[in-house]
């Protein structure tokens, strides 16, 4: 996903979270992230299984985008049928270190909702 530059920034970038999203943004790009890590070295075919809903398309040209920033290493080896494999690079590992406190907050954010929600009832 490219963010078109930005005027006034050099790079493009407002700050480092803007460069984050740029990697990150879109439905699948997190989830890839989690698969890769919880699952290393997957074929195509396994993280579309790991990630119901997805289509081939999207994933591919997710794959191919997270290749390009780094965040993925895509290993093609010459055999009959071809494989290929995907994981995650050293920068995609310091990714999903930075991403585990927001994964923390979201998991933690519906039993939150939830509360206010009963709050707001007994209150009315």
């Amino acid at each position: 996903m490219t963010t078109l530059n930005r005027p006034g920034t050099p790079d493009g970038h407002v700050c480092g979270i803007d460069a984050a999203m740029e990697v990150i943004g879109g439905k699948w790009k997190v989830l890839i992230l989690w698969a890769l890590h919880e699952h290393p070295c997957r074929r195509f075919g396994e993280l579309r299984r790991l990630l119901p809903g997805v289509t081939e398309k999207v994933l591919a040209s997710h794959l191919r985008e997270m290749e390009t920033d780094g965040v993925v290493r895509r290993v093609s080896y010459d055999e009959v049928p071809p494989r290929v494999e995907y994981s995650l690079t050293e920068d995609g590992e310091r990714l999903n270190d930075a991403l585990r406190p927001l994964a923390a907050w979201g998991r933690g954010r519906p039993t939150a909702q939830g509360t206010e929600e009963r709050t707001e009832e007994r209150a009315g």
